[in-house]
């Protein structure tokens, strides 16, 4: 067993490397995310955290006593329990990058291993290769970052070059949130004036943006809607130095990955890097951190969008049941309230402005607007109940309007499944007490999904008018509103998380 206890561990170790591979797929290859998520893992039940325990102490215990190495291997293949080696939801690829990922983590490990065995004790090495699997795939992420952008360099030229040819006017779009809609209602509306080409889905980094320009981006194309996002500081300006905007929009700040900027002001100045070389900005004036940004840069027009006030370029002001929009002091046209989101259509119709389309053009669109996929987009069940999918929203005020909707159009039951919102650093707990109080005030029933945000969506919900209950997996929740909804009730699934958070 002393000779057989390192390999035992080392071969556990490559086991649950796999499931930190698939974590560090999912968070898009950021370095030390990985590490972030063993510790969220490690403290998701108490189950987790003793079996965690055991672990370390049965690995440590084998350095002298071996027979200890298959206890720790045991544990370490099955933990963290919740995470699986592939995934339900979020598949583990073996992509090229993933391979190379995959070779510099083994290289990682076997270094590690090695020290141990210089050391005088295989068993030291085996044993710290295996219990840091987690960091391990953190440095080969850290170690492979700028090899992989070397390799993404000419597929990210290649796309510049067709970007240069084909020449459009480019809209570049960013914002905590409202990034996606704004964007599709924005193709619509200049599509009937201008031949608009609009990134697809989310793709909104280097990577995802080059694929968008690279495969769709025709030479006739006459103006290019490009949704930007980032994850820190200096994202945005790479992406602008390649897909340099004429028209620059800001459509919110919020909270959404706080935990990476570690602040509200840190994250208004990386969107505001969009601003540089644009001629125009549209921007949510209703916002002090977008406007704050925007206000003083000398030689930017200024396209002021509001939800709250007449006296913006462009505003979308709620009379009765409808949305009113006007553009430079003009009504353009009005839509149903409830079946867009204002500032969003006010940003939209702002891009349209600036790009010279014509109110009375722009407003013969309004009634077409589409709803982006997984925002908001309402359909009925076969018994008659209906199915608000808001689940790649993830942000507080949004998820607000998204419960008041749902109030608003049912008379029966009310139900919200959600695990709460996430990567919102301090304020995480804070503002999903805050959703959880709001949505059992409202509706009938709240389905809180895994463990992510159970502590705080049990605390915010407690003293509310809401029946509460818990769920593992977002399937549990679907079953349990078919078997217990039907006509006149309706149900709103709130966010979503992939299956890589607890």
């Amino acid at each position: 067993m002393r000779v057989a206890a390192p390999w035992v561990l080392l071969a556990a170790g490559a086991v649950t490397t796999l499931r930190w591979l698939r974590v560090g797929q999912r968070e898009h290859y950021i370095p030390w995310s990985v590490s972030r998520f063993a510790v969220r893992w490690l403290g998701s039940t108490p189950l987790n955290l003793l079996l965690g325990a055991a672990i370390g102490a049965a690995a440590v215990a084998a350095v002298w006593w071996p027979y200890a190495s298959p206890a720790a291997a045991a544990g370490l293949v099955v933990w963290p329990i919740g995470l699986g080696l592939r995934g339900r939801t979020a598949r583990l690829a073996w992509t090229p990058r993933l391979r190379r990922l995959g070779a510099m983590v083994v290289l990682v490990m076997a270094a590690v291993a090695v020290v141990g065995f210089v050391l005088g004790r295989l068993t030291v090495g085996a044993v710290a290769a295996a219990l840091l699997a987690p960091t391990a795939v953190d440095l080969g992420l850290a170690a492979t970052a700028p090899l992989e952008r070397r390799l993404s360099r000419e597929f990210v030229n290649r796309a510049a070059r067709r970007l240069q040819a084909a020449a459009p006017r480019v809209v570049a779009i960013t914002g905590s949130f409202g990034k996606t809609s704004t964007k599709e209602y924005a193709r619509h509306l200049v599509q009937g004036s201008l031949h608009a080409f609009a990134s697809p889905a989310s793709f909104n980094n280097r990577l995802g943006l080059a694929r968008a320009i690279n495969e769709g981006l025709d030479p006739g194309v006459q103006v290019l809607i490009a949704e930007m996002g980032t994850y820190g500081p200096g994202e945005i300006a790479d992406l602008c130095r390649w897909i340099p905007p004429e028209v620059a929009v800001m459509t919110a700040v919020g909270p959404v990955h706080l935990e990476r900027f570690g602040s509200l002001e840190a994250i208004a100045r990386a969107k505001a890097e969009i601003l540089s070389g644009a001629r125009v900005v549209v921007a949510n004036w209703d916002d002090p951190l977008v406007r704050r940004e925007v206000e003083g840069r000398p030689g930017l027009q200024v396209v002021r969008c509001s939800a709250v006030s007449a006296d913006a370029e462009v505003s979308v002001l709620a009379e009765g049941s409808e949305l009113v929009v006007r553009v430079a002091g003009e009504e353009a046209g009005r839509l149903l309230a409830g079946g867009a989101f204002p500032m969003n259509v006010a940003c939209a119709a702002g891009i349209a402005h600036a790009l010279g389309v014509p109110p009375a053009r722009l407003g013969e669109r309004l009634g077409g607007l589409p709803r982006p996929q997984h925002r908001g987009a309402e359909g009925r069940s076969d018994t008659g109940v209906l199915i608000i999918d808001d689940t790649y929203n993830s942000n507080p005020s949004g998820a607000r309007a998204a419960v008041l909707r749902l109030v608003s159009a049912m008379a029966g039951r009310t139900v919200v499944v959600t695990p709460g919102m996430v990567e919102l650093g301090r304020r995480q707990r804070a503002e999903n007490e805050a959703l959880a109080a709001f949505i059992a005030s409202q509706v009938s029933d709240l389905i809180v999904v895994g463990r992510t945000n159970r502590r705080a969506l049990l605390a915010g919900a407690r003293g509310g008018q809401a029946r509460v209950r818990l769920v593992a997996h977002r399937p549990e929740a679907v079953a349990w509103v078919a078997a217990n909804l039907g006509e006149g009730d309706g149900v709103l699934y709130e966010n979503d998380l992939p299956d890589h958070y607890p």
